[in-house]
């Protein structure tokens, strides 16, 4: 039977070494994960960290070890993270940010230790334009390109044609300015004001009034997790009764329990697991999404699962997926069964996730596509698909 064993480095730096009794491998394949499990960005982390103890133990008789730090999502703790994950534990593969800015501060390490990289954040610069240093990074949510479209289209068929636009400032914030922008320029929809805050702010009054004054068809929210709920709330508070769209960042029930009912009508683009029992039975997503949801809600309660929990779990996935072509370079451990375990994660053709249909190449180390999308509303305090 498994077991684990907890060694607390610091107050905000949690290891967690799982691994399994029994005939033990002589070289285990060891995954190092960092994530935010404390800070701004803890409704993010929580769920990744519970979804990696749900992550098998054995795969194909070869077997897996944990490692999760916490980052608190600090580009230089996420940073330090890598290095010891590399250098000291000797990890095959690494997993981590949660957000975008660390993703972002880990790919020189992962490039300069030819580890391949899994990326728990959204932004599309975390693995695009292609380099050297990005040939070694891949990543599970999707790409805010793919979802700036959608929310773009579903603006559009409402008869929206300005935006009032307020985002993270930095690099989340950043790439959905860009991405929105550029989906919404076709589309015949406009920006009438565009404003920032910072994932710890406490107040984004100044910001919203300002926003409310250049009088749009509708807002756009930029954000990840709780600290989103603040413009909505702060909007709703100064007397905005128009549409409130937000992003696939927000996608969990910690964002529906801070913003309560100033987020009731939202709408979003997200992943199918978000609405997994409301997808047809012929979405092959649903089978595979109501599997990972039924054993998070065993392990942690019910309706707990989350958007971002399963983008830990689907990279694992693909780690499954890649390793027995990994296996046929070399022992784990070793810079030969690294190279294959990148050599295998870019060749894979579509494999069910539970946010969508991965179809990796040189190019695109994301490889999703429309399939793994949809719109939702906020009704009722739980999450709606829309047609």
């Amino acid at each position: 039977m498994p077991f684990r064993r907890a060694v607390l480095a610091t107050p905000v730096c949690l290891a967690v070494l799982i691994t399994s009794l029994g005939a033990a491998s002589a070289d285990p394949v060891r995954v190092g994960v960092s994530i935010s499990t404390t800070g701004p960005a803890a409704s993010l982390g929580i769920p990744q960290r519970n979804s990696v103890a749900l992550l098998p133990k054995q795969i194909g008789g070869q077997d897996i070890e944990y490692i999760v730090l916490d980052d608190a999502a600090d580009a230089s703790k996420a940073v330090a993270n890598a290095r010891k994950l590399i250098d000291q534990d000797k990890i095959d593969v690494l997993i981590g940010s949660s957000t975008t800015p660390s993703s972002l501060a880990m790919i020189d390490v992962a490039a300069e230790k030819h580890v391949p990289m899994i990326s728990l954040a959204a932004s599309a610069s975390i693995i695009a334009p292609m380099d050297a240093s990005r040939r070694w990074v891949f990543k599970t949510p999707q790409n805010d390109s793919l979802m700036a479209e959608a929310l773009a289209d579903t603006m559009q068929k409402a008869g929206v044609k300005t935006v009032g636009f307020i985002g993270f400032s930095d690099a989340y914030g950043d790439g959905w300015l860009a991405e929105f922008t550029k989906a919404a320029a076709p589309r015949g929809i406009s920006l009438a004001a565009t404003e920032k805050y910072a994932r710890p702010d406490t107040t984004v009054t100044g910001q919203v009034l300002k926003l409310i004054a250049a009088k749009p068809d509708a807002m756009l929210i930029a954000g990840a997790g709780t600290p989103a709920a603040l413009p909505q709330r702060t909007l709703r508070e100064r007397g905005y009764t128009g549409v409130i769209y937000q992003t696939h960042g927000v996608a969990n029930a910690d964002f529906l329990r801070v913003g309560g009912k100033d987020v009731e009508g939202t709408i979003l683009p997200s992943g199918p697991i978000l609405v997994a029992a409301q997808l047809p039975d012929s979405n092959p997503i649903k089978k595979v999404a109501l599997d990972y949801i039924a054993k998070y809600d065993a392990a942690n309660g019910p309706g707990t699962v989350n958007n971002f929990g399963a983008h830990a779990y689907d990279a694992m996935l693909l780690v499954q997926a890649a390793i027995p072509a990994a296996l046929a370079h070399g022992k784990p451990g070793t810079a030969a069964f690294r190279e294959g375990l990148r050599d295998g994660l870019e060749g894979l053709k579509e494999v069910v996730l539970d946010h969508g249909i991965a179809t990796m190449s040189p190019t695109d180390h994301n490889g999703f596509d429309a399939r793994a999308r949809v719109m939702v509303t906020v009704k009722n305090g739980g999450w709606l698909l829309l047609p």
